[in-house]
């Protein structure tokens, strides 16, 4: 992925978090129940995706019963919601190839509201497997240009590597992009976060092969397309393989 989009499209994900907080525990909440109803509770080291759906939870200042209350739903301690996890696919302007991950507990609901969605911002909803062979899921553990001095990227590079990393990319402003396979991600995160090293952004993540640029006006439509969706309380993640310039970014901000 060029650096320019990686980063821009970083921020750009950053701020729609920060003011969507409220949406975005909401969706924690059903990662970490959908989580737990696949294994034991009472040890998340021991279960990655969990360990991971806390992780985040934590990271978004979730009180920790808050936490414990999804858990035992999702175990079947308590009543609740029983969600089931569903991915749409499709185009968006310009030809955007668009995945859509969501959890619900209404398929009619969600695939409503999302083929409504793409239809209203120029898109349509694809088929199963009609973009989805475009991207591959990989974790990502990145550190700003702030946070990796020049003394610090040799020692990443080592740790990260030696926790079975895929790969190390040092981008030209000097931030670094650790890449791991999902399964190894859990434990490339621990081994940096004990050597001190904390993360801008650390997520296992879809990721595009090939990237189409874009220019200002299909930026624009695709990332109001993008905050439609990711608006909808049945989304939990949004990918998409557009690069998009940051002064694209920055002039449509």
């Amino acid at each position: 992925m060029a650096g320019h989009s990686k980063w821009a499209n970083i921020k750009h994900k950053k701020a729609a978090n920060d003011k969507k907080r409220a949406k975005v525990w909401t969706k924690i909440i059903r990662e970490i129940t959908v989580a737990a109803r696949e294994g034991d509770t009472s040890d998340p080291n021991a279960h990655p995706r969990l360990r991971l759906a806390v992780d985040k939870a934590l990271g978004a200042n979730m009180p920790k019963d808050t936490i414990e209350r999804a858990c035992k739903r999702g175990a079947g301690e308590t009543d609740g919601a029983n969600y089931e996890e569903i991915r749409y696919e499709g185009y968006g302007p310009g030809g955007i190839a668009i995945l859509a991950d969501c959890m619900t507990d209404n398929r009619n609901r969600t695939v409503s509201e999302v083929r409504h969605a793409f239809t209203k911002a120029g898109g349509n909803l694809g088929t199963d497997g009609s973009v989805a062979y475009m991207f591959n899921k990989i974790g990502s553990i990145i550190y700003a240009a702030g946070d990796a001095t020049d003394n610090n990227e040799d020692a990443i590079m080592e740790i990260a590597l030696e926790a079975g990393a895929e790969d190390v990319v040092i981008d030209e402003d000097g931030s670094i992009e650790v890449i791991t396979t999902p399964e190894n991600f859990a434990n490339t995160c621990k081994a940096l976060n004990e050597a001190n090293f904390e993360p801008m952004l650390a997520e296992i993540t879809m990721r595009a092969d090939i990237l189409i640029t874009v220019d200002a006006d299909t930026a624009e439509k695709l990332l109001r397309l993008i905050d439609v969706l990711e608006d909808l309380d049945d989304v939990q993640d949004v990918y998409f393989n557009a690069d998009i310039p940051d002064e694209v970014l920055e002039a449509i901000s």
